[in-house]
């Protein structure tokens, strides 16, 4: 499976996942990344070079922890730049703009990964198992 992206798309995803990793490794941030989700944004962050493969399950999975981490942390900075200066102000609106961005692109992501679950229950007969988010294996 597929995953587009658009260039704004990458470029939002790119400086959140950017600016999370580096607030949660050296202060406390109002959107703390976990372990796992920290794993799964550094994953990501090689891969924003263009449309993502998504093979398994359990990789949209991780996919989605990512790039829902980062929407939350885009929309945290969103607020703060909304509250700090204008809801017109040139940094607010880039920041609505990024978050607008990587929300869309959530939104896809969840969309493919409920497309996939569907797909291993009409193949399997039943629900996705542990077992088959590993290992049922979809083509590009």
């Amino acid at each position: 499976m597929i995953v587009t992206c658009s260039y704004e798309e990458l470029v939002a995803l790119t400086d959140g996942a950017r600016s999370l990793l580096s607030e949660s490794s050296g202060s406390e941030s109002a959107v703390a990344a976990p372990s796992a989700g920290r794993v799964a944004v550094e994953a990501l962050l090689p891969r924003l070079s263009g449309d993502l493969s998504v093979h398994t399950l359990a990789e949209q999975r991780q996919l989605e922890r990512a790039a829902r981490l980062i929407v939350e942390h885009l929309r945290v900075e969103m607020d703060a730049r909304v509250v700090s200066a204008h809801p017109a102000a040139e940094e607010a609106v880039t920041a609505y703009f990024d978050f607008a961005h990587a929300l869309s692109f959530l939104g896809r992501v969840q969309e493919v990964g409920q497309e996939m679950r569907v797909l291993v229950e009409v193949m399997t007969g039943q629900p996705p198992t542990e077992h088959s988010i590993r290992t049922f294996r979809f083509p590009d």
